[in-house]
C-alpha cells in the first residue's frame, strides 16, 4: 500500500459580528465569529491543508487564495468537497482524518458528532473515519484569552 500522510494547522482571529461556524456547524448562541475571507472554519481549513498535504499539494491559500472574490463568505465545507474531488482525481483515497479544535469558547463538545457528520459528508467518507476533538489553552496566549481559535489535523490518504 502506498500511505500518505498530511499534517494541516489553522487559526483565526476571533471578531464581532461574524457568525461563528466550526466543522460546518453553525454556533448561532455565539456573540463572535472569526475574521477571514471565506467563512473563516479554521477547523475543516485544517482539514483541507493536511488532506492536501498528504497528497503533496499546495496549501488551501493556492487552490482558494483570499484574494479571488468567488471564496469572499464561502462554505469551507464546499471547500473539503472541492479538496476531497482533488485527491480523488489524482487517484488518492482519504483513509481517514484527525483534528484537534483548540478554543476557550464557544463550547465544543455538545456539537462534535454534527461536526463529525458535516465532515464526513463533505469528505465522502463514513463517520468513523473522522476523529475530533475539542481543547482549551487553558488561558495562555491570544487563543486562551479567547482572541482566537486554533486547530490542528492529520489525515491518513492511500493512492490506489
Amino acid at each position: 500500500m502506498n500511505l500518505r500522510i498530511g499534517h494541516g494547522y489553522d487559526i483565526h482571529r476571533t471578531a464581532p459580528d461574524r457568525l461563528m461556524v466550526l466543522g460546518g456547524v453553525h454556533f448561532a448562541d455565539c456573540d463572535f465569529g472569526l475574521e477571514g475571507h471565506s467563512d473563516a472554519d479554521a477547523l475543516t481549513h485544517a482539514i483541507c491543508d493536511a488532506l492536501l498535504g498528504a497528497a503533496a499539494l499546495p496549501d488551501i491559500g493556492h487552490f482558494f487564495p483570499n484574494t479571488d472574490p468567488a471564496y469572499k463568505d464561502i462554505n469551507s465545507q464546499i471547500l473539503l468537497q472541492l479538496t476531497a474531488a482533488a485527491l480523488r482525481e489524482r487517484g488518492l483515497e482519504i483513509i481517514n482524518f484527525d483534528a484537534t479544535l483548540i478554543a476557550e469558547r464557544p463550547k465544543i463538545s455538545p456539537r462534535l458528532s454534527e461536526m463529525r457528520a458535516n465532515l464526513a459528508a463533505s469528505a465522502g467518507i463514513s463517520i468513523d473515519q473522522v476523529g475530533l476533538k475539542a481543547t482549551t489553552n487553558e488561558g495562555v496566549d491570544e487563543i486562551g484569552r479567547g482572541l482566537a481559535i486554533a486547530a490542528h489535523a492529520v489525515a491518513l490518504v492511500v493512492r490506489l
